[in-house]
């Protein structure tokens, strides 16, 4: 878009502000049609749904000074909030992508990515995956797609690059903790992304010192699917498990309403999460007896790409003193995020609200911290590196895995204290 079409832009803003007039007017919308057509309405459209949705107060002017500025809405947003990663505009092909996100399906390589240390971030390779068998890992960065830097590149962006066509490569450029970049190639596959990626029953004995069964299972995110996979990973361990590790670890989070249900069958009353929303409104999201499990010794394992609705449920388990956590400190994202469709078929993600946990902690950019810490050594630590350097697994099994094996410990344990307390 020209100057003069976003100087126009501002003009008409300015104007519709000075005579009082709601923005989205008829007569407005006429003279923004005859300026050019419907990217500036959509820009107006922008404007008007962060002014009057948005969890803080924005002024105009600097939304119409940072597109002036920028030329682009996702650069409007990022000059007058700074310090929101998480609001953005999606045109019509990110709304499609995030929507089939949704509902865990698509042509890629099966990796979850984030901004952090403002470049785009791996925070979780789904098992099985094209992307997991590469052996990308939490926290390598993106600094290349097919060859095009990610510096200055927007998420939805390098999602878009990063999907296509299955059987077809891209080719990724990877830093991983300050080494040198190498490339990976990776061939595209259909991804169906399940939300739980593993239910295991461990007999006694498997592991040191394990006198009990326990459940194990590993939720890598939250998603239209979760409640249903849950439910029957739950069921399958019923009347068989003394105890159970819940797994969150890697896991970058998803909707809202998936949090909810996952704590429902744990909590049987009382708060799962409080929301705050503009203008400091709060409103209380409580658990029902309705589903809930019988009630089993737990631990929780977290760390620090556990992030989102994942620290909805940890937060409102360890409140609660439903289980204990086990790992490393969490992501600290506490913000909620409200997907607007608009006119174009485009889309405005606001964040219209935070979170606080069960307790009333906000932990946006804090995390939540585990009742009991352990860091995970690197994985060529464990697992030794093959004669190229690289390590020989992708990922840590659990008989070497120190923060899983801290919580069988701790299970073990509580499973222990409640034996004796039954006589």
């Amino acid at each position: 878009m020209t100057k003069s079409r976003r100087l126009l832009l501002a003009t008409l803003v300015v104007l519709a502000i000075a005579g009082g007039a709601v923005l989205w007017s008829a007569q407005l919308g006429a003279q923004v049609d005859s300026a050019g057509g419907e990217s500036l309405r959509t820009v107006l459209e922008v404007i008007s749904l962060l002014k009057t949705q948005y969890i803080e107060d924005i002024d105009t002017m600097s939304l119409v000074a940072g597109y002036i500025e920028m030329g682009t809405i996702n650069g409007m947003i990022k000059a007058a909030i700074s310090d929101d990663p998480y609001t953005r505009y999606l045109d019509v092909k990110g709304f499609e992508q995030m929507q089939i996100d949704t509902h865990g399906e698509y042509g890629g390589i099966g990796i979850t990515v984030g901004i952090k240390d403002d470049v785009i971030t791996v925070v979780a390779p789904f098992e099985g995956t094209p992307g997991f068998e590469a052996g990308l890992r939490p926290g390598d960065q993106i600094i290349s797609i097919d060859g095009k830097s990610t510096e200055f590149m927007s998420l939805d962006e390098a999602v878009s690059l990063m999907r296509g066509p299955e059987g077809e490569p891209v080719v990724l450029g990877i830093r991983r903790r300050g080494g040198e970049p190498f490339e990976v190639t990776i061939v595209r596959r259909i991804i169906q992304v399940p939300s739980v990626t593993d239910v295991e029953l461990f007999e006694p004995w498997t592991f040191p010192d394990q006198a009990y069964s326990f459940g194990y299972i590993r939720l890598q995110r939250f998603s239209e699917k979760t409640n249903e996979e849950m439910e029957e990973a739950l069921r399958s361990l019923e009347g068989k498990a003394a105890g159970l590790i819940l797994d969150l670890r890697d896991n970058p989070g998803g909707t809202l309403n998936a949090a909810i249900d996952v704590a429902n069958k744990f909590l049987p009353d009382g708060p799962i999460v409080h929301i705050v929303g503009r203008n400091q409104r709060r409103q209380t999201i409580y658990a029902f007896p309705r589903g809930t499990h019988p009630p089993l010794p737990m631990v929780v394992l977290v760390n620090g790409y556990s992030a989102s609705a994942s620290e909805i449920v940890s937060g409102a388990l360890q409140d609660r003193g439903y289980a204990t956590l086990v790992g490393t400190t969490t992501f600290g994202k506490g913000l909620v995020q409200t997907v607007i469709p608009l006119r174009d078929g485009s889309a405005l993600s606001l964040t219209s609200a935070r979170y606080e946990t069960a307790g009333g902690r906000d932990i946006h950019k804090e995390g939540i911290v585990p009742d009991i810490i352990v860091e995970m050594p690197d994985a060529a630590e464990l697992l030794g590196e093959d004669a190229d350097g690289e390590v020989l697994v992708a990922t840590i099994p659990l008989e070497k895995d120190p923060q899983f094996l801290k919580a069988v410990e701790v299970l073990m344990e509580k499973v222990s204290r409640q034996v004796a307390a039954a006589g």
